[in-house]
């Protein structure tokens, strides 16, 4: 009996079924190859993540004036993908394209070109030898939601009672955050429910579109661009950034920060200016804080620019680039006062300095990072109403487990079901606990047995004497 059951309950080499989901981003693309067991796809089986690939040059919202490169940008990526992926399994992996804030922009901006864009890549992905799903924008409040669902399938609480983590999530053109509020949501806008393995989630969740690092930089850079040069005709004018560093000193066009949706309200003329580095960081933090709208809010609380927000409570984890700047910075475990300290000394670093120390990393990435960082911490603290209560609640993760946070994951899960609306099934006795119980049971028949054939000669042997006496 324990042999049968050993054997029939024994574990079977495991097969894999695998998803593919492309993040088409504002600056670049990534490729995200999922991997599940086969048996318990909708079930107990973790999804998790195989392998990631970068694709080369920037994100497919940069091909609007060549759509076809947007396409043929993949190749090799998904060529990598074809031979990580076993090919009895190609069929039926299904791939999908999500793009984000970038190609909303361009979509605002020449709708026709981000459709050339999107055709290109729907192109391209129906080439290769996997289930192709489709390629679509998805909308800011999907990929909030989205990242929401991932962070806490990977850190495996929707399966608890306990609260879940809320996510922050920046990227190079909008910012999300999501999470449970306690309070009534008064914006059906930001309303999300979710049901997910028989619990209901009624979610907040707001996505800023030109809040990204990237194009709040550009904003940011108009709006000192405005106030210092609009009413001077001469080439060659100093602006005198107090977010770069000392030292930093590059001739710039005016144009590089108008030619984004996000700063169409501003008209200059199109000229050269000498772009100086200042390094301090509270007049760096003032003004940042003007491209935040606090003035308006038409309900009991809001964030910035009259959206509603109820006020953040429990565990966040912020991710992508808020993880990536301020990992960069050591900036991840300090609390805000000690944050905002080691933020004014880096600042404040000459440029020099600074190129010395990281000799390996892009200029114009090296020389964003006080922005960044400055921008990350305006944005936390002024914009979502953190305080130095919480702060010790964020958490700047990259990774959980082995899976980057993101909204891919949760992409890929919604679409394929893989989490039911119901908490699955489960046995009576799990499968070690079975093993047990079968293993006690059979030594019991064994012991009584023993005790049969015992009790059995003594009776046998008593019999006996009583034949020889009589």
């Amino acid at each position: 009996m324990v042999a049968i059951s050993v054997v029939q309950n024994k574990p079977l080499k495991q097969k894999c079924k695998y998803g593919i989901v492309l993040d088409a981003g504002s600056s670049h693309t990534s490729v995200f190859i999922y991997e599940w067991p086969a048996e318990k796809e909708n079930n107990t089986g973790k999804v998790r993540q195989k392998h990631t690939c970068n694709v080369k040059g920037k994100g497919i919202s940069s091909y609007s004036n060549n759509p076809n490169g947007a396409g043929a940008s993949l190749h090799e990526c998904m060529e990598e993908a074809k031979q990580i992926i076993p090919t009895h399994r190609h069929h039926e992996t299904p791939v999908y394209l999500g793009a984000t804030a970038g190609m909303r922009l361009l979509e605002k901006e020449n709708k026709g070109a981000s459709e050339k864009v999107l055709d290109s890549v729907a192109y391209s992905l129906k080439g290769y030898p996997f289930s192709y799903q489709g390629a679509r924008i998805i909308k800011g409040q999907e990929e909030g939601a989205f990242g929401w669902i991932t962070v806490n399938y990977l850190s495996e609480n929707l399966r608890k009672p306990t609260g879940t983590l809320g996510a922050l999530d920046l990227g190079g053109a909008s910012t999300q955050i999501t999470f449970v509020p306690q309070q009534k949501i008064e914006s059906h806008d930001n309303s999300i429910n979710f049901r997910l393995y028989g619990n209901d989630y009624h979610l907040y969740t707001h996505s800023f579109l030109c809040y990204g690092k990237d194009q709040v930089l550009k904003l940011s850079m108009a709006k000192k661009l405005e106030s210092t040069l609009k009413d001077k005709v001469t080439d060659h004018t100093e602006l005198r950034d107090p977010c770069f560093h000392p030292g930093f000193n590059f001739t710039r066009n005016v144009q590089s920060f108008f030619n984004t949706p996000c700063t169409e309200d501003v008209k200059m003329a199109n000229r050269n200016f000498f772009h100086l580095g200042l390094g301090n960081w509270s007049q760096c933090q003032q003004s940042i804080r003007k491209v935040f709208n606090t003035s308006y809010c038409p309900y009991s609380r809001c964030s910035f620019n009259g959206v509603f927000q109820p006020s953040v409570d429990g565990d966040f984890g912020a991710f992508s680039a808020f993880f990536f700047v301020m990992d960069f910075l050591n900036l991840t475990s300090d609390d805000l006062a000690v944050t905002k300290q080691k933020l004014a000394t880096y600042c404040s670093t000459p440029w020099k300095k600074i190129k010395e120390n990281h000799p390996h990393i892009k200029e114009k990435y090296l020389s964003e990072y006080c922005f960044s960082a400055t921008y990350i911490l305006t944005l936390l603290e002024d914009g979502y109403n953190f305080t130095s209560d919480n702060w010790k609640d964020i958490q700047f993760i990259k990774k959980i487990g082995d899976s980057d946070a993101g909204w891919t994951l949760g992409y890929m899960l919604n679409l394929t079901n893989m989490i039911p609306a119901e908490a699955p099934d489960t046995p009576l006795m799990p499968h070690e606990g079975y093993i047990t119980f079968m293993l006690l049971f059979s030594l019991l028949i064994l012991l009584l047995l023993l005790l049969f054939y015992i009790y059995f000669r003594r009776s046998t042997r008593t019999a006996q004497k009583d034949i020889s006496v009589i």
